[in-house]
């Protein structure tokens, strides 16, 4: 079977490479065209465009490159035509993917959209694109299912989170080589992860690296994002006590011994590793006025939304600065607080379903295009 599949970011590079790995297992005739990174790249198939052309963030950025935008959109459509796939996977990255869904389907072309777009944080009028688009509908966080079935009568699959086949595969490291092996101290590792895109970045780091004279009994590691070269962090790396790894975020959260984490998926990467931390957003003045607006949810972390109480510390643009900062990193190192926050990061893996997403998700996605 031939599968076409759009991901536009780190995080779905890593899912799709593991998806594209699991559907080999269930087809040993698959071929794939993709949009991803190295990761899917690494798997099988051919690399149409690479994630990092396509990551633009907050409505300002995005009206700016809306003619890039379009014409990725003109494009994407123009090439699935000429590889005429037996299936369309979306993974996430709603705004492109939900046009690109709505146009296959009408040209009859199988839809499947893993990893729900997040409807039910904002913009949940896209519900009746995706009923319209979307043939086949998978699932992560356990609350999205009822929010699709009994709010919206729309049926899904709920096949649990990928993040926990991805972390708990991998083999465990021995912190003390870790940090030999990366010329570190051996005082105790706080992980800064600001986030991947560098408008973003900029903005994290030049809070998160505030508190660092504060704490002189840790050492701080920024975890360098795929998508952005060395030379980008070098003003950053300037700073006493700060520490750059590349594309490492994985092996240093499993050494770290607490992490100031950017909103978005690392938040829910950094509690599956079991690594206390304080959640933080900071977006232009612009963004963040739209967005406040907009978005009516209790939490901005994965991890309270899914726990649905705060379990753990999140910091919002104002809130986002250094005496709040160094408040709540002091909480995080204090061991009956996490001892508490460890219990609640168990509840956590519990609800998301156990292991299996990705193999899951393509039984589900091989039975569907085998019954055509």
């Amino acid at each position: 079977m031939k599968y076409y599949i759009i991901s536009g970011e780190a995080s779905g590079d890593l899912h799709g490479s593991n998806l594209m790995k699991a559907l080999q297992e269930q087809d040993n005739q698959a071929e794939f065209r993709f949009w991803g990174g190295d990761l899917m790249q690494a798997v099988s198939g051919t690399l149409v465009k690479h994630y990092k052309e396509l990551a633009f963030m907050g409505f300002v950025e995005v009206l700016l490159n809306l003619r890039t935008i379009l014409k990725n959109i003109s494009f994407c459509k123009k090439d699935i035509t000429k590889f005429q796939p037996d299936a369309i996977i979306f993974i996430d990255y709603p705004g492109f993917n939900l046009r690109i869904a709505k146009w296959a389907k009408k040209q009859g072309f199988q839809t499947h959209y893993y990893i729900s777009p997040q409807i039910w944080a904002w913009k949940e009028n896209r519900i009746k694109d995706i009923k319209k688009s979307v043939d086949e509908l998978y699932v992560i966080l356990p609350f999205e299912k009822d929010f699709y079935e009994k709010k919206h009568q729309f049926p899904v699959h709920f096949v649990g989170h990928p993040l926990i086949d991805a972390i708990s595969n991998r083999a465990p490291i021995d912190p003390s080589e870790f940090k030999k092996e990366y010329q570190l101290d051996q005082r105790p590792i706080i992980a800064l992860l600001p986030g991947s895109r560098k408008q973003e970045v900029s903005k994290m780091l030049e809070v998160m690296l505030t508190v660092t004279d504060t704490f002189q009994d840790y050492q701080f590691v920024i975890a360098g994002a795929p998508s952005l070269e060395a030379e980008f962090y070098a003003p950053f790396i300037q700073k006493k006590n700060v520490h750059l790894l590349l594309n490492k975020t994985y092996d240093l959260l499993s050494v770290a011994y607490a992490a100031l984490v950017t909103s978005g998926t690392a938040t829910l990467e950094t509690a599956l590793f079991k690594v206390p931390e304080v959640v933080c957003y900071k977006g232009s003045k612009i963004s963040y006025e739209i967005a406040k607006r907009i978005i009516s949810l209790k939490y901005i972390s994965l991890v309270n939304l899914i726990l649905d109480k705060p379990a753990v510390k999140e910091l919002i643009q104002g809130d986002f600065n250094t005496e709040s900062l160094t408040e709540a990193l002091r909480t995080i190192l204090d061991e009956y607080h996490r001892a508490t926050l460890f219990l609640d990061y168990y509840d956590l893996e519990k609800a998301l379903g156990g292991k299996g997403a990705s193999a899951h998700t393509a039984r589900l996605i091989y039975e569907k295009v085998s019954d055509e």
